[in-house]
């Protein structure tokens, strides 16, 4: 496929993502490194095209580095509660300072408009402002963290007016307090509250990192349990804000990498993403197939029905055969299916079941989507009263071995399988036995 093609196609199945984050609500966080790095111009043209394409953008920044950077040029020591600031009036006035330049700053990068730049003819304006009321943490383990606080509440109907403008709404790590006091907040904490009180679609939380690793190995999605589990072995800032926005109520939360050119629209646009999501709902679900997913069930054989792996089969044989098959939905997309059919012996009766048709797109073929399709299928089974399947395979032979099916002979094939079993094709027939149910 050409680049040109590929262009389109890619374009082509963003659609549907598109039209789901039309007047939508996203809350971006971005740490203090964030807005040094070389690629924050590209994430700038990124949120500008969000934008453009209707998505209500609410971005909340850090400041970190820069503070403990002029603390530093000022000879003053940082002070810190664990991971929470200690905010002197000395440190609060550097604080002001350096988040207020990065204000400006960021306001400046979505102001550019080039004519050969991604930001040409670009209307986007950005709206900040003394929208989050804060109060002070207190005192914690007898740490007084003095101008250090926490969201009390924030100036929902004002947000909502600026993003039905089409306005981009900026949120400062700063907060006032009712008797006009200024209160030093951290941005996670804030981008949380944000997401709920505004009820966002999606927060986006950017880091260092692209993805979460389970065991050395990158991951694309996980449940808010599965993310639980997961911030109770490791130390992450991002994943534990990530679990408090998914518990506060907001359905989606994603962990990108602000180095990674592009990753924005990748994981937003892309059924694989570029980072890794933690979801509440069911994101992910295994069912039996309906008449309007043949479509859907089309995508994922014919490939394997060009290489030879599958037996060609009509949509017509689709359709009368479709409360066989059971999909794998991710997203709303069927990205795995099987079917299930009866076996029976020479008298007529049920006896077994033949597993067949079994695809899986090639983008999630390492989620374990395959061995959790085939454990559904198993239960099927069990609640038929059925204590053997078999599959019959060309060239997929060693993963059903995996998942637990032994090699038999085309004798073993219950009489109404055996019967019709295609000697020019000489699949491999496998076996698997049940426990009981």
């Amino acid at each position: 496929m050409s680049d040109n093609n590929a262009s389109l196609n890619w374009f082509r199945h963003a659609a549907p993502y598109i039209n789901d984050l039309r007047g939508r609500t996203l809350v971006i966080a971005m740490p203090g490194d964030a807005l040094e790095h070389a690629n924050f111009r590209n994430l700038v043209h990124d949120l500008a095209l969000l934008a453009s394409l209707g998505v209500r953008l609410v971005v909340v920044h850090g400041a970190r580095p820069q503070v403990n950077r002029a603390l530093a040029e000022r000879g003053i020591e940082n002070q810190f509660h664990g991971n929470v600031r200690v905010t002197d009036r000395e440190t609060l006035e550097i604080i002001k300072a350096a988040v207020g330049k990065l204000r400006f700053d960021i306001e400046a990068a979505f102001s550019q408009g080039l004519p050969d730049s991604p930001m040409a003819r670009s209307a986007l304006k950005v709206i900040s402002g003394n929208f989050v009321t804060a109060r002070p943490i207190g005192v914690l383990d007898g740490v007084d963290l003095r101008w250090t606080g926490r969201v009390r509440r924030m100036e929902v109907n004002t947000i909502e007016r600026a993003l039905e403008q089409g306005a981009l709404v900026l949120l400062s790590p700063l907060g006032t307090s009712l008797t006009g006091e200024l209160f030093n907040l951290n941005y996670l904490d804030l981008a949380t509250e944000a997401a709920r009180a505004l009820g966002a679609e999606k927060l986006v939380l950017f880091r260092e990192a692209p993805q979460l690793l389970v065991n050395g190995e990158a991951v694309n999605e996980l449940s808010i349990v599965q993310a639980e589990q997961l911030a109770a072995r490791v130390d992450s800032e991002a994943l534990r804000c990530a679990i408090a926005a998914c518990n506060a109520g907001t359905t989606r939360t994603h962990l990108l990498g602000y180095t990674q050119d592009g990753a924005l629209v990748q994981e937003l646009f892309r059924r694989e993403g570029a980072g890794t999501m933690i979801y509440r709902d069911s994101y992910e679900v295994v069912r039996r197939a309906r008449i309007e997913d043949v479509g859907g069930i089309l995508g994922l054989i014919r490939p394997l029905e060009k290489q030879g792996i599958l037996v060609r089969r009509s949509r017509e044989k689709l359709e009368a055969e479709i409360d066989h098959f059971t999909l794998v939905e991710v997203d709303g997309t069927p990205v795995a299916c099987a079917a299930l059919y009866p076996m029976l012996d020479e008298r007529g009766e049920t006896v077994a079941a033949e597993v067949a048709c079994v695809a899986i797109h090639p983008q999630f073929r390492s989620g374990g989507r395959g061995a959790k399709l085939m454990h559904h299928l198993e239960r099927q089974a069990g609640v038929l009263g059925l204590n053997e399947l078999y599959v019959l395979t060309t060239q997929t032979e060693h993963w059903f071995i995996e998942q637990g099916f032994t090699q038999v002979a085309v004798q073993d094939l219950p009489a109404s399988r055996q019967s019709l079993y295609n000697i020019q094709r000489n699949s491999r027939v496998l076996r698997k036995r049940l426990s009981a149910q």
